[in-house]
């Protein structure tokens, strides 16, 4: 038997020594993985990537105790506690576990550059942490996303990354307290923002002895609504235990229903926790003098929660109720599911790092290019073919396209008129612009141009002639130079012509400063097409600016002469009546009283001679002397016939009496005035409607089409003949460059050396995993 003995005692030594070497392998394969979490947790914050490592995020009220809860799982006291918001930067903690680490080792991180961590103090990194807090007091926005970042190694840490944000706030109502409010928003803003990375476990804390009161939860719940990857924390454990005045009480604070409390949460159920009161140091309001009595006080503190709680309870809790209660409890389970994460996220980290080492070594050689291109030949050549470029964007945004999204760029008529200025008439009143084709598109380019000329022309088209009054038709007859008779055709024309110049004149300008808008969106849209397509000539800042303000002075100048084209057109059909032109016809007017449906008389010596009334003409022109009706037409047919000469002159006279020496306005020469100012300031309108249009057209956008290029290339080569140093800053852009690709780099090589670490952790794990899968089967042999 003794021979058996000794192979066995052998053996068993042997496998103790493998099983501590595995320990000891196993403890440095999960720092190395933590180093290299940190540094890609600090590489994201600083280049703003799109990969999170997975951490820990603290969630919870002002006054729910969050520092304190991370104080207590870091093993030592650090922060700004208190009441009051305390925490108004977001503070990563990447914790790693050092046995040999007697005391705290910390690095605070460098808001310039992240990935340079100074080493400070305790009390140096406290110092800095409220130093922040009040600054940000003072500012107007009182809260910053930008996360304060602290590495730290001791004997008690975890290896864990938390996130610990500012505490929610939940104001009271009313105008008094909306300053309260405005940071309450900001504040939940900010912590909804962290949320949204999907690698974060949400640590949910609720103070709180009743779950159906979901403080916290209704914020987190927002974005996790499932709780799927949040962890439910009851703090101040120690506060609540007294309160329940029955066991049953307990039994439900414990074991929450699911119509209470989601059972699909995290971890199944609730942690509870309680942290000891009271700071370290040697002030006199000190109550731990060392970060060992702290974490003694934390852990002292968590046997007697168990105690209270069965006594409560009357029972002894079970293994599964213990493991939930604590804060060694909760740092257990945060750092083997933070473990876990680790492990699973390291196969899909390695595909994303190497995208982005393509893409920093794709940018490392753009500007590696353009440090070579800086001699004064290549910078003239780099600027025509700019030139052409952004022409060829010009033309391809006027034609129509896609390739811009049109949530960033598009335009609704609703946002064309707020920014571009709306069409107003005389009275002021906008027409609604839902009933325009289009209006609730987002457009840009040609289609924005197309459709608010679409909307002056169906606008100008709908207006009518303003009212006319009596007043202003006799004050429009005046004083002939050769007699005092009145000339109503006269009247009407110098009626009509006000009224018109009046209506339109606005319009004009009004579609100038529309169109002039639009135009100049091009520039910003093409710069972006420009951009996406790596054709921008990034850096030379001067140049661009010098190219944007020729194009800009271009259209403004080109609009203002169109406009004054137009003004022109307007001025001389508003200046001199043409009935050619004015009134389509010389048979117009006659057409036009022929078309009179009611009756009129002018009544001297017993004569008549009767007009229809418009539709649209003044009301209340009635005249009490109609004997019976007599058509001008039935009037023109008589004189032209010839049948009675006297019966002719009589009504001649009939009419000379009332029209030219009778300064009493009749209601019928009140109707011919009306007639006549319509059938003019319609012709005006048609003839001011299709010269607008064209002269837009042909002296605004064609330009941009066949004058542009020559005048930027002009522009273009007047700025070589200057000194090609101030337009490209060579000296500066150089230096610059040579900034960038310092940094490029550096970056680089991080992500590189980032990268490899993480493609040989993949390795070991992968080598582990095909290990215990051949063990297993001897094993069970």
């Amino acid at each position: 038997m003794s021979d058996v003995a000794v192979p066995k005692s052998v053996t068993v030594e042997v496998l103790t020594e493998e099983d501590d070497a595995a320990a000891e392998a196993a403890i440095e394969e999960r720092w190395s993985l933590y180093e290299a979490y940190n540094e890609l947790h600090a590489l994201a914050q600083e280049l703003e990537t799109p990969f999170e490592a997975p951490a820990v995020l603290v969630v919870g009220q002002q006054t729910d105790g969050k520092s304190a809860l991370v104080e207590a799982l870091m093993g030592f006291q650090f922060n700004h506690v208190g009441g009051g918001t305390k925490t108004r930067r977001p503070i990563t903690l990447h914790m790693k576990y050092d046995p040999q680490c007697q005391f705290p080792l910390c690095h605070l991180g460098s808001d310039d550059d992240p990935s340079v961590a100074l080493p400070k103090s305790l009390s140096q990194i406290q110092a800095y942490i409220e130093a922040e807090n009040m600054r940000l007091e003072q500012e107007p926005s009182p809260f910053s996303a930008k996360e304060i970042i602290v590495k730290v190694q001791y004997k008690y840490c975890p290896n864990l990354t938390i996130i610990d944000t500012p505490g929610l706030i939940a104001p009271a109502p009313g105008l008094k307290n909306r300053a309260l409010q405005v940071q309450a928003r900001a504040v939940e803003a900010l912590v909804r923002a962290k949320m949204q990375h999907k690698e974060f476990i949400i640590l949910c804390l609720e103070d709180s002895s009743d779950w159906s009161i979901a403080t916290t939860r209704r914020i987190v719940m927002q974005v996790d609504p499932e709780l799927s990857r949040t962890i439910v924390v009851a703090t101040k454990l120690d506060t609540k235990i007294p309160q329940f005045s029955c066991s049953s009480d307990v039994e439900v604070f414990l074991s929450p229903p699911a119509s209470a409390l989601d059972s699909s949460l995290l971890g199944d159920s609730p942690f509870f926790t309680s942290v000891p009161s009271g700071r370290v140091g040697y002030g006199q309001d000190s109550v731990y003098k060392s970060n060992d009595e702290f974490k003694q006080a934390v852990s002292l503190r968590e046997i007697e929660d168990i105690a209270s709680l069965e006594k409560k309870l009357g029972r002894l809790l079970t293994k599964q109720e213990k493991s939930r209660i604590g804060i060694s409890k909760l740092r257990l389970f945060l750092e083997e599911l933070l473990w876990k994460r680790y492990k699973e996220s390291v196969p899909l980290i390695i595909p994303l790092l190497g995208k982005e080492y393509r893409s920093t070594v794709r940018k490392l050689d753009t500007v590696s290019k353009e440090l070579s291109s800086l001699d004064e030949a290549k910078l003239k050549e780099r600027g025509r073919t700019f030139h052409d470029l952004f022409l060829t964007k010009l033309s391809l945004l006027l034609k129509g396209t896609v390739v811009a999204p049109p949530d960033k760029f598009g335009e609704t008529l609703q946002d064309e008129r707020s920014q571009g200025g709306a069409f107003v008439g005389t009275d002021g009143l906008q027409f609604p612009h839902k009933l325009i084709p289009n209006a609730g598109m987002r457009l840009y380019g040609g289609a924005q141009y197309h459709r608010a000329m679409a909307e002056f022309r169906f606008l100008v088209g709908a207006i009518k002639c303003p009212p006319i009054t009596r007043e202003e038709i006799v004050n429009a007859c005046g004083v002939e130079d050769i007699h005092d008779g009145t000339n109503y055709s006269r009247t009407a024309c110098v009626i009509a012509v006000a009224k018109a110049r009046e209506t339109f004149e606005p319009f004009l300008h009004q579609l100038g400063a529309r169109l002039l808008h639009i135009l100049k969106r091009l520039l910003p849209i093409s710069v972006y097409l420009l951009q996406k397509e790596g054709e921008y000539l990034s850096g030379h800042e001067v140049f661009l600016k010098r190219v944007a303000s020729a194009f800009n002075s271009f259209v403004e100048s080109t609009e203002k002469s169109c406009r004054d084209k137009c003004m022109e057109d307007l001025a001389s059909t508003t200046r001199y009546v043409t009935w050619s032109l004015h009134n389509k016809n010389r048979a117009g007017l006659r057409q036009f009283l022929d078309s009179f449906g009611g009756t009129e008389q002018l009544t001297t010596s017993g004569n008549s001679i009767g007009f229809s009334l418009p539709q649209d003409a003044p009301s209340g022109v009635t005249d009490a002397k109609s004997r019976s009706d007599v058509k001008l037409s039935h009037l023109a047919s008589n004189i032209d016939s010839g049948s009675s000469i006297q019966t002719t002159e009589m009504r001649l006279a009939d009419l000379l009496d009332s029209t030219l020496w009778n300064r009493k306005l009749a209601p019928s020469s009140e109707r011919i005035v009306y007639a006549l100012v319509q059938q003019i300031f319609q012709g005006i309108r048609e003839y001011f409607l299709a010269s607008a249009e064209l002269k837009f057209n042909c002296f605004l956008l064609m330009p941009i089409v066949d004058k542009l290029p020559a005048l930027l290339r002009e522009e273009l080569e007047n700025a070589f003949e200057d000194d090609l140093d101030s337009i490209f800053d060579i000296t500066n852009l150089r230096q610059s460059l040579d900034q960038k690709k310092r940094s490029t780099e550096i970056e680089l090589r991080r992500i590189k050396r980032i990268k490899e670490k993480f493609r040989v952790m993949n390795e070991k794990l992968n080598s582990h995993e095909f290990a215990q899968n051949i063990k297993a089967p001897s094993l069970q042999q």
